[in-house]
């Protein structure tokens, strides 16, 4: 392995041009950790809000940008016996994941899938992720309910429609174009709300009788959260993993007790490695089988080099994609 690498560096807080490409020292994996060469790596809203100076890396983590990788095992630290040299995976990371080489915790890899290319295999572990562990463990979605998400036509979004479909849900989306609405039909929404143009809490209600849904699946925040609450059934469920508004609101909980209400959310990068393992396992059993039969996969819009990271957080702030924007190293 040679000493050093090509990595994208936050040069300061700021817009896209702060990304820089650089020359680091090439990481060494610690205990339980492998070393991955890597061949792409996936860009994600918070690494926007890192390079803005919003979201800083959890301790311990690389300050570099990338939760998310796909490449060839090329070491290991001591005590993982899980992986050998050139096993072909996608990780989810802390950080680091800009770059030639990444290090990753073992328990966070998950084999690429048979027919997936590394592009496509690194647009899989920070979406899927994601939703697993708030739509089906913290929002506890069942097959019959129904599920609302904002933002379908994001990687987060169109995720969520898919693997909600596939297990059963009556699924709803929100987006902000015709394009967008009609992407998320495609994958799999009963009804697709413009939300420019539409009331999301007046259609679902319409859908559901007047009942509302049994599940959100929120990351805008701010005046979303009221609107969330009215159109959530009794007993509803809603689950808060990111805000593009405010993450401050007036809230009346008379609702929340008359209907039953949960309310909660999460972050997961701060994760332990062992509660991310935990994630990693179950998707091993429910969802690897779905990505290497097709039933699900993920949807890419954008694929640039990692020397143009710049343009890439451009078009995602520019919000006119739909899927996974990625980098290829």
């Amino acid at each position: 392995m040679p000493d050093e690498m090509n990595a994208i560096e936050i040069t300061g807080p700021g817009g896209p041009d702060v990304l820089r490409q650089v020359r680091r020292p090439v990481p060494r994996p610690a205990h339980d950790e492998v070393l991955i060469r890597v061949a792409a790596a996936g860009v994600n809203r918070p690494d926007c809000i890192q390079r803005a100076g919003g979201y800083p890396p959890p301790p311990g983590a690389s300050d570099l940008p990338g939760l998310e990788v796909a490449g060839e095992i090329v070491a290991r630290g001591a005590g993982v016996s899980q992986w050998k040299e050139g096993d072909r995976v996608m990780a989810l990371v802390a950080g680091g994941g800009y770059a030639e080489y990444c290090a990753a915790p073992a328990p966070q890899c998950l084999p690429v899938p048979d027919g997936y290319d590394m592009v496509k295999a690194a647009a899989v572990p920070e979406t899927f992720f994601t939703v697993w562990t708030n739509v089906f463990d913290r929002g506890r979605l069942q097959g019959g309910e129904s599920f609302l998400v904002h933002g379908g036509s994001s990687g987060i979004g169109t995720t969520a429609i898919q693997l909600a479909k596939r297990f059963g849900a009556r699924v709803f989306a929100t987006a902000g174009s015709a394009e967008k609405c009609d992407a998320c039909v495609k994958l799999g929404a009963e009804r697709a709300i413009n939300y420019r143009e539409e009331d999301f809490v007046e259609v679902v209600k319409e859908l559901t009788g007047g009942d509302g849904v049994n599940l959100i699946l929120d990351m805008v925040g701010g005046d979303y959260f009221r609107r969330n609450v009215k159109a959530l059934a009794v007993e509803g469920r809603l689950v808060q993993i990111a805000f593009l508004d405010t993450p401050k609101v007036e809230f009346d909980f008379t609702p929340m007790m008359l209907k039953r209400l949960t309310l909660t959310g999460s972050t997961l990068r701060p994760r332990s490695v062992q509660q991310k393992a935990e994630i990693a396992e179950a998707l091993a059993e429910h969802v690897l089988p779905l990505l290497a039969s097709g039933a699900v996969a993920p949807v890419i819009d954008t694929v640039l080099p990692i020397a143009e990271a710049a343009k890439a957080h451009e078009k995602m702030e520019a919000s006119t994609h739909i899927g996974k924007i990625m980098l290829e190293v």
